[in-house]
């Protein structure tokens, strides 16, 4: 079969394209935007790429497509799209592609939230793959262990990150409820995607249409301290249920302290020491040792496992070190998200400043839904350096709580020198981004270098 993807680079698109190559498909495709990790994972799969979306694709790239796979990026009025309904082919969505020649045989492991489900799919899918399962999955980002953002095997196992967003341009439901998972996470609950969801009741709406695919035989592994999600489960649930929190008086079945003790049901079952930093990352390790159990992983060869685990690429990932000064890249984008990886760089990194770059990329915060919440997220920042082209909102004025030690910029060379201007040896350059950010990285390790 040979498959035309429409919105490949992105990082679920891309995923799906590296599994049908491998799987034996004949795979090309297209974008309008083209950056690392992506684009690089799928040069070295030799798949070919154009840029854009011109219906001349049709007769070339793609005349022997047997289907157009759509990717939710594409919408009504994009040509080739418009080519392709008018000439009547075969299309489909990614998460409906992958459900049908992929997921049908296998045991799903879907992991939800609205944050930390690449880090725990990651998490998850190492575990997993220790214990000699070699699963095959697909993740939001790229783990370090893997080198690869999806892989697919002929494991009885899948480990799947289950993104909340829309399918397609024709079919508005959340990405996850196609994958009918047996085992599921779900992280943590809270309002984001402001472009699809009204309200933080719409997403509970979803997640419980996600709850209502897990069979009985299947079990619901959840955060115990997240409000949100309680009142999801409480909509209706059919599957075992297991609970993971902090160990502070919860109720919880699996709890794990501050020293990374793990206890189930108030019986220790050994000690979490792994290399990520934070207490939302502990909560992502218990949520993946709870899962990987529910197929037979013992908790101890779990833990072993996340000993080893090197994280994911663009989570809290160190790019480089110059005269002293640490630029780290991470994927925060959204309020909590910020305010948690900055706390995580604090507590890790408790000598020297953090100067935060942001780039409110994001839909939702493009829209400045969640702005004011923005100075509270970074409080703990010593300098926040903004990057504001493309906002349709006043960021100075958002950031205006923080006075002096926030500054915007609408050019991002501008925005460089204001940040190499103020940086001295022992400071953590913290980049916080969902997109490529003009590179902005290599650009602060450059200026540090020829400073």
């Amino acid at each position: 079969m040979h498959l035309h993807i429409l919105g490949i680079c992105g990082t679920f698109m891309g995923g799906i394209a590296a599994i049908a190559q491998r799987a034996g498909h004949t795979v090309t495709g297209c974008d309008a935007n083209v950056y690392p990790p992506m684009s690089t994972q799928l040069e070295a799969l030799g798949i070919t790429l154009t840029q854009g979306f011109d219906a001349s694709q049709l007769d070339g790239p793609a005349r022997t497509a047997d289907v157009f796979v759509i990717g939710n990026v594409v919408s009504r009025g994009n040509p080739l799209l418009e080519a392709i309904l008018d000439r009547g082919l075969a299309y489909t969505s990614g998460p409906q592609w992958l459900a049908g020649n992929v997921l049908r045989d296998k045991w799903v492991l879907a992991v939800a939230g609205t944050h930390g489900k690449t880090t725990t799919s990651a998490m998850l899918a190492h575990i997993v793959d220790a214990a000699g399962l070699a699963p095959g999955f697909l993740i939001g980002g790229v783990p370090v262990d893997f080198g690869v953002s999806a892989r697919h095997s002929d494991s009885a196992f899948f480990v799947i990150e289950a993104d909340e967003y829309d399918t397609a341009f024709f079919d508005k439901r959340s990405k996850f409820v196609h994958y009918r998972p047996r085992t599921a996470i779900l992280n943590n609950l809270e309002f984001d995607h402001a472009d699809i969801f009204a309200d933080v009741a719409a997403i509970e709406t979803q997640f419980h249409h996600l709850v209502r695919t897990i069979p009985a035989s299947g079990r619901i592994v959840v955060n115990g301290g997240d409000e949100a999600l309680g009142r999801v489960l409480a909509r209706g649930v059919w599957s075992d249920v297991e609970r993971f929190d902090a160990a502070d008086g919860t109720s919880a079945e699996w709890t794990i302290a501050d020293d990374g003790q793990v206890a189930l049901r108030g019986a220790s079952v050994g000690r979490l020491d792994f290399s990520q930093t934070g207490r939302h990352n502990r909560l992502n390790a218990v949520a993946a040792l709870a899962a990987a159990r529910h197929i037979g992983v013992p908790i101890a060869e779990g833990l072993r496992a996340l000993a080893s685990f090197r994280g994911v690429k663009r989570r809290m990932e160190l790019r480089g070190r110059v005269g002293g000064i640490a630029v780290y890249d991470d994927f925060a984008h959204h309020p909590t998200a910020i305010a948690t990886t900055v706390d995580g760089l604090r507590r890790a990194e408790k000598e020297g400043r953090i100067l935060a770059v942001l780039e409110p990329r994001s839909n939702t915060m493009k829209l400045g839904t969640m702005k004011a919440a923005l100075p509270q997220s970074l409080s703990q920042a010593d300098r926040v350096f903004c990057y504001s082209a493309g906002l349709g909102w006043n960021a100075a004025e958002a950031l205006a709580p923080l006075a002096a030690r926030a500054e915007v910029h609408e050019d991002l060379d501008t925005l460089v020198a204001a940040v190499i201007a103020v940086a001295r040896a022992g400071d953590h350059i913290l980049v916080m981004s969902n997109g490529g950010f003009g590179g902005v990285h290599q650009r602060l390790l450059d200026a540090l270098a020829a400073a």
